[in-house]
């Protein structure tokens, strides 16, 4: 082609005849096929487009998430890169050095730190090439109003790569952290004066229980005492008067009166009268007894004592006096002796056959069952009640404390979960399942008195 001329823009138009037409039609083909891509290629750039918006939305959003975040924190919030430089404050930050973020940028972190930190800008470096993270470290901040202690987490940055890029230091002032840790233990002393006055409560309800229980025992044989007294007053009475008729020397008129006042009757019953009496002050005596070993200290010296005598009581004290029905049987061995502090146990056994008293409340045909047995260094007492039954929500919290299916005002919680605390310092095991046939079963294990066997046993229903 010669210089200077143009070069045409569209192809040149086919030539006419056949040879012509077939030539157009390519033509016309290349075309369409031009159009159809250029068709794609504007499809493909509307949807990189439709989708370059949407993750720029979603950029923003993240964006206006993260500076959100950044100013609720109340934290000061500084980020560094590797060499100490500040490349990011929250606004907690700005107010703490009262400064706009834009003055901030690009300041060594020293700048920000007061010279006599506890922790200083070169110990933050030192912490970033050692890869390690601050944990509750003090630093002092030069704020406008002179050195501010807080107290600072800080960890490493990482890039995409998983390069380290720089550091995160979030500090909270020690005044706070402070107030916090008061009010923490202000919560913490007022929640054990709480649990001590649960447990005292716990302690007056079984002192409760204990009142009422040896005042039904006491009752029987202070009334047979009672009664007893008040016969051989009469009796007195009437063989006064028996002898001022053989002192007035009138042998006729003193057989008379010892005829009308049954002296021979009177003189027979006089022995049975004290019997009784001496029989009634000898049980006043052993529960006496009973509730010194009761009340025992606990820095008393552990004695050996008799399990079977300390379960009876517990049962006379407890059962008959809160459920007269209940039909009770007690199959203890011979030898039941083991070596503990007897008021201590004496206080489990009691809390055990009371929870399974209020087991039974209101259940038909309420029956108590306690069989004891030896092993070769161990002695073991299974309380056994009517009742329903542990639930499932209930079988692996019975000794949580402060846990009772009672109702408000009659549990506080902790009853079963001191007899645990008591067994475990007595160096046993006590547990409480269901019973095979319905029922729970409570298992008190304890160490046995060495070189003491027993075989054999009685039983009462």
């Amino acid at each position: 082609m010669p210089a200077g001329e143009d070069i045409p823009l569209v192809p040149p138009l086919p030539a006419f005849g056949r040879e012509g037409d077939l030539g157009a039609a390519e033509a016309d083909q290349a075309w369409i096929a031009v159009i159809q891509k250029m068709d794609e290629t504007y499809a493909e750039l509307v949807s990189q487009q439709v989708e370059l918006e949407a993750k720029n939305a979603a950029l923003e959003e993240a964006q206006g998430f993260i500076a959100g975040l950044l100013g609720a924190m109340t934290d000061v919030l500084v980020a560094c890169d590797l060499t100490g430089r500040v490349e990011q404050v929250n606004r907690a930050a700005e107010r703490a050095f009262g400064q706009p973020a834009e003055a901030l940028l690009g300041r060594p972190l020293a700048t920000l730190i007061d010279p006599a930190s506890p922790t200083s800008a070169a110990d933050v470096l030192a912490t970033m090439a050692s890869r390690a993270r601050i944990v509750d470290r003090e630093f002092s901040l030069a704020t406008p109003d002179g050195p501010q202690p807080v107290a600072v987490n800080g960890a490493l940055r990482f890039d995409p790569r998983g390069r380290a890029v720089g550091i995160v230091l979030v500090g909270r002032p020690i005044g706070e952290l402070k107030q916090a840790y008061s009010d923490l233990a202000s919560a913490h002393e007022h929640l054990k004066r709480t649990q001590q006055q649960l447990v005292h409560a716990e302690k007056m309800a079984s002192l409760g229980r204990l009142v009422a229980g040896v005042a039904h025992e006491l009752n029987n044989p202070i009334s047979f005492v009672y009664g007893n007294a008040h016969a051989l007053k009469r009796y007195v009475d009437r063989l006064m008067a028996y002898l001022d008729a053989v002192h007035g020397g009138d042998a006729a008129a003193a057989a008379q009166v010892r005829a009308e006042l049954r002296v021979d009757r009177v003189l027979a019953d006089i022995p049975s009268a004290f019997a009784g009496m001496l029989e009634g002050a000898e049980r006043v005596r052993d529960i006496v007894a009973d509730l010194r070993r009761f009340s025992s200290d606990r820095r008393e010296a552990r004695e050996p004592f008799d399990l079977a005598g300390v379960v009876r009581s517990a049962v006379d004290w407890v059962a008959k006096s809160q459920m007269p029905d209940l039909q009770t049987r007690v199959e203890l061995p011979e030898n039941f002796t083991t070596v503990d502090h007897p008021g201590h146990i004496h206080q489990v056994v009691m809390n055990l056959v009371q929870n399974a008293i209020d087991a039974m409340e209101g259940r038909p045909a309420p029956r108590l069952d306690i069989h004891g047995s030896r092993a070769a260094d161990a002695v073991v007492l299974e309380v056994r009640d009517s009742g329903p039954g542990l639930a499932p929500e209930v079988e692996g919290r019975v000794f949580d404390p402060f846990f009772t299916t009672k109702p408000v005002g009659k549990g506080t919680g902790l009853g079963l979960s001191i007899c645990y605390r008591i067994v475990e310092e007595h160096e046993g095991r006590l547990t409480i399942d269901n019973a095979p046939g319905g029922g729970a079963v409570a298992t008190l294990t304890l160490p046995a008195l060495s070189g003491r066997g027993g075989a054999g046993g009685g039983s009462r229903t």
